[in-house]
């Protein structure tokens, strides 16, 4: 039998109250019929689905076959391990008091408010409502005499019952996304605490270079002044000429102006600190890190796929996938016949007197039944918005997993190199040092100039200030390795309905 399309007809849904004591017999014959034809109102054929990035792909080892070790996960609370007390007392203030966590939480509240509103719209509603009210009845209206021309009061008391049966798993499909989103934001709020540490720790190892390099720039200037005087020196014997002099002279400036721009960059390292803990912008004034005492972090043995478990934003852009595919099946069940049963009991009287009189009563029950017959190219049409979110959602999850490995595999990169560039490093700087002792030796046994020694000298502070900017760099790049990690986070979102579209979550191990 050639199936009927009427797809291009665009008529309301019908609703048939049927009353009396046969209403639920014809309302399952009707209902009977209404599976029948609601094949006029069909889907379609559905969306091509994206499909998912594997693990394996992006060349994370499978933790759980036996034949790969789990990645190492970043500890909870992070930023203790790096050996400071001080960032320790900055991050766990800023986690606390930050109102920017403060609004991550809020949407975690709204959402979760959200999916309890849908969790009740699932059971039976039941309502009270009583009411009075003192009016004139028109000569010419509705009532006869002698309502008629009179003016009286009107009181109705009524309970009513409705229920709409979840035949086809419309409202649990409608929870499940709901819960989904839910989990979602809980999962975003632990993105933001995660970056927030991140950002407290980043700045504490930047304000430590800071003050480091304060130091070697303070040197850099009395070795200056060092410097003119001994130029002064030689000009005065004959042994310089004024050009010398100008030089030297000319080097203070430039000192000073350096030593100015760190003190600058202090004052407002220390007011970002205090803006991300939650403080004045001067309560940290006299907060001097020392770089040397922050540990660095080790290298991962093996990146694992569990890695897709402990990080939120991966977890959060997993949820919204799940949430995605419920949304479908909400869109496919608009498709099938919907019934709402409703009933009432109640009191209605002309007059407040007989408001309680046996004659007073009322009551009815209502089943209804929407019939999607000729409304298929609307429900198509979302049934089609529906899949395409569910598939960017999907990219968005690709995405958000690319990101991932890749900032996770570029920061194990980084360290790797920053060691053999330390290594190197400090080959110059000890080499440094040591032409730096030689010069000063030499300049005590009288075998050479004072001249001499602070030109070895520059040669040592410069390689002191890569040392510096090297040794901030390696520790940052392990806060960002602790980041890429997950920050330290234990998947808390909870168990969701699973769906062949949306499958589970990776789980921290």
């Amino acid at each position: 039998m050639k199936k009927l399309d009427l797809s291009s007809l665009h008529l309301p849904h019908w609703r048939l109250p049927l009353p009396g004591p046969t209403a639920l017999t014809a309302l399952v014959a009707v209902a009977s019929a209404a599976v029948l034809l609601a094949g006029c109102a069909s889907p379609g054929a559905p969306t091509p689905r994206l499909a998912e990035i594997p693990p394996a792909a992006l060349g994370l080892a499978d933790a759980t076959s036996g034949s790969a070790a789990a990645s190492d996960a970043a500890p909870v609370r992070w930023w203790a391990t790096l050996g400071d007390e001080q960032l320790a007392r900055l991050v766990d203030q800023a986690l606390r008091d930050q109102p920017s966590l403060a609004v991550a939480q809020a949407r975690v509240q709204r959402a979760r408010a959200l999916a309890q509103a849908t969790d009740a719209a699932d059971g039976p509603q039941a309502q009270l409502s009583a009411e009075a009210s003192r009016q004139r009845y028109p000569e010419h209206g509705l009532f006869p005499p002698p309502i008629a021309g009179s003016v009286r009061n009107t009181g109705t008391v009524n309970a009513g019952l409705a229920w709409a049966p979840d035949w086809y798993g419309q409202q649990a499909a409608a929870l499940a996304s709901s819960l989904d989103q839910a989990r979602a934001a809980q999962a975003d709020a632990a993105v933001a605490a995660n970056a927030l540490a991140t950002q407290v720790a980043r700045s504490y190892v930047g304000l430590a270079r800071l003050v480091a390099q304060r130091d070697v720039a303070q040197r850099t200037l009395a070795q200056r002044e060092e410097l003119k005087d001994l130029t002064h020196q030689r000009v005065g014997a004959g042994l310089d000429t004024r050009v010398e002099l100008v030089q030297a002279d000319s080097a203070l400036p430039d000192a000073r102006t350096q030593l100015e721009a760190l003190d600058e960059q202090i004052t407002l390292a220390r007011h970002q600190l205090a803006a991300l803990s939650g403080q004045a912008p001067n309560a940290l004034d006299a907060l001097t890190p020392a770089l040397g005492q922050l540990a660095v972090q080790r290298l991962p043995g093996t990146l694992g796929a569990d890695l897709l478990g402990r990080r939120p934003d991966v977890v959060a852009a997993r949820w919204r996938v799940e949430a995605a595919g419920q949304d479908v099946k909400v869109a496919r069940t608009a498709f099938y016949p919907n019934i709402n049963l409703s009933a009432f009991v109640g009191l209605n009287a002309v007059g407040l007197d007989q408001l309680f009189e046996l004659g007073s009563r009322q009551f009815g029950v209502t089943p209804a039944l929407h019939l999607p017959l000729f409304d298929g190219g609307r429900l198509r049409a979302q049934l089609g918005g529906r899949e395409a979110e569910l598939n960017a959602a999907i990219a968005q999850y690709n995405g958000t997993l690319l990101d991932a490995v890749r900032e996770t595999s570029d920061a194990i990169s980084s360290l790797q190199s920053i060691e053999r560039q330390r290594r190197e490093q400090a080959d110059a700087l000890a080499g440094s040092q040591t032409a730096h002792e030689l010069a000063l030796q030499r300049y005590r046994a009288g075998l050479g100039s004072y001249l001499i020694v602070l030109n070895t000298e520059s040669q040592w502070l410069a390689q002191r200030r890569a040392a510096v900017d090297l040794q901030a760099r390696q520790v940052d790049t392990g806060i960002a390795l602790m980041k890429a990690l997950g920050g330290g986070w234990i998947d808390d979102t909870g168990p969701a309905t699973r769906t062949a579209a949306a499958p589970a979550p990776a789980r921290a191990q």
